[in-house]
């Protein structure tokens, strides 16, 4: 690793987040489909739905921050799979800066545009009603869940970036990605689900973190739940970051 890494990174992160700038619509883009479904599910079926809380605006956030999130990183992949099909990793390649910073400079700043989009919806779920008694720790505890959830997928989608051929396929596959809370505690609680699929739902990683997130905000303990997400999360994290890893340099050797 070079001994300029976090410069070069710095750097290469500045390029990445000039690209949004100019383009801001990436960020509301990816805000608006999170945000329709909670205005669809508060509005629409929340009347319907028996979550055993007085209000289903808060029941329903934590889950549509994590559908946030899983939009966001499709724009990853898809400039990940732009430079690679651009020549810009072969320029780079011939110059004097640290190799995984190429990376880690999409990474960062695919962190710092979903952060930008997880406000602009818990900004519009405020106006819908949306209200927390959690104190400055929780609220700490709820931003680390989302970063570690936002940077294990976003090492998902550099590998997708990496290995697509088509620039349809480098975003298509964060779609699985935002119907998994789908199928999750994030809409209804997992007790009202027919016997396979609460199996699955209990069982998947959107779940403990959806709960952990949702406990925190509503100020009830936490439990194991919190444990078991960060355990999800750092488990991801680790493999994607690993293949990713192997196979950018594949790609470059």
């Amino acid at each position: 690793m070079s001994k300029h890494f976090f410069g070069d990174t710095a750097v290469l992160t500045g390029r990445s987040l000039s690209h949004i700038m100019r383009s801001p619509d990436t960020i509301i883009t990816t805000a608006v489909t999170p945000i329709a479904l909670m205005l669809m599910f508060v509005y629409v079926f929340g009347g319907a739905i028996e979550t055993g809380t007085s209000s289903y605006v808060n029941y329903l956030l934590p889950g549509i921050l994590l559908i946030t999130i899983a939009s966001g990183i499709a724009y990853t992949a898809y400039r990940l799979f732009l430079d690679m099909q651009g020549g810009i990793f072969e320029r780079f390649q011939s110059m004097p800066i640290a190799r995984s910073a190429v990376l880690w400079g999409h990474v960062l700043t695919s962190l710092v545009a979903n952060l930008v989009s997880i406000v602009i919806v818990v900004l519009v779920a405020l106006l819908m009603g949306f209200r927390s008694g959690a104190g400055v720790l929780a609220w700490l505890a709820v931003a680390g869940l989302l970063v570690m959830f936002t940077l294990a997928l976003t090492w998902l989608a550099v590998i997708a970036g990496l290995s697509a051929k088509t620039v349809d396929g480098a975003s298509a596959f964060s779609y699985p990605l935002i119907f998994l809370p789908f199928v999750s505690s994030a809409f209804v609680p997992t007790e009202t689900m027919p016997g396979p699929v609460r199996w699955f739902a209990e069982n998947q990683p959107v779940t403990s973190i959806v709960d952990a997130i949702r406990d925190l905000l509503a100020q009830q303990p936490v439990g194991s739940d919190v444990w078991v997400a960060l355990a999800w999360c750092v488990g991801i994290l680790a493999i994607a970051f690993g293949v990713a890893m192997s196979t950018y340099r594949r790609k470059i050797s």
